[in-house]
């Protein structure tokens, strides 16, 4: 085992010990506390390399679930910019979670916009993509998400993240081979295979995988949304490291 791999096992060896204090320690809404079951959240921190103080960019971050996870992990001196297009803050509900997560959460900062239009911070220790690298292949007039240069939106996240940063890539399993945009239109899923020919190319490193979340039962062709399959989806957890 080279010196890398002692280190970084260590260091999975230490967050495990913190994960269950971030995720069961009270003020978190009981709607993300109910999510908590499938989507293991003390062990996804445990296993992402993310360390205190990390400044992280959580992309199209929904109501939160993550971003709150991110800034008790992070800690008072780390830092979270969740990422969150325009048209999801039309939503009443979701605006109203965003300014109580805020208020409990003082690291957490949020940028509104589409991930391809959206200012990128810099100097990023990490990104975070739970569930969500497909919508850079998406596109929806009636959502008013805009298409994403996938590349060109790469480049800019290899730029602003330090030397030794890490990007976590938690998506639903998709069909192997199919068109990516139209996975994304039809299923919300995509290729492994993909995703990591993404990073390749944007010059990432390949920095292993994490099977906590792979299910059997889960039929690749079928949207996430299907009542029968949500929250029982087979997903992959990747670690990709910038050089």
């Amino acid at each position: 085992m080279t010196m890398r791999a002692v280190m970084l096992a260590g260091l999975a060896t230490l967050l495990v010990a913190a994960a269950p204090d971030v995720v069961s320690a009270p003020g978190r809404p009981e709607a993300m506390v109910k999510l908590d079951e499938g989507r293991k959240p003390a062990a996804v921190l445990a296993q992402s390399l993310i360390g205190s103080g990390a400044r992280v960019m959580d992309v199209m971050a929904g109501q939160g679930y993550y971003s709150e996870l991110l800034a008790r992990w992070v800690g008072p001196k780390g830092k979270v910019f969740a990422v969150e297009p325009v048209s999801y803050m039309d939503d009443p509900k979701t605006a109203a979670a965003w300014d109580a997560l805020k208020k409990r959460n003082a690291n957490v900062e949020l940028i509104v916009g589409a991930p391809g239009e959206a200012a990128m911070p810099d100097k990023l220790d990490a990104a975070f993509y739970h569930l969500t690298y497909h919508d850079l292949y998406w596109q929806s007039e009636k959502f008013k998400y805009p298409r994403t240069d996938v590349d060109a939106y790469n480049a800019r996240l290899f730029a602003a993240l330090k030397p030794g940063g890490v990007v976590i890539i938690i998506d639903h399993y998709g069909v192997p081979g199919m068109d990516s945009r139209a996975q994304a239109d039809k299923t919300h899923r995509i290729d492994a295979d993909v995703v990591k020919a993404d990073m390749a190319r944007a010059g990432f490193r390949f920095a292993g995988s994490v099977p906590i979340l792979e299910m059997t039962g889960d039929d690749p062709t079928k949207l996430v949304f299907d009542p029968s399959l949500r929250g029982k989806t087979n997903r992959f957890y990747y670690r990709f490291v910038k050089p």
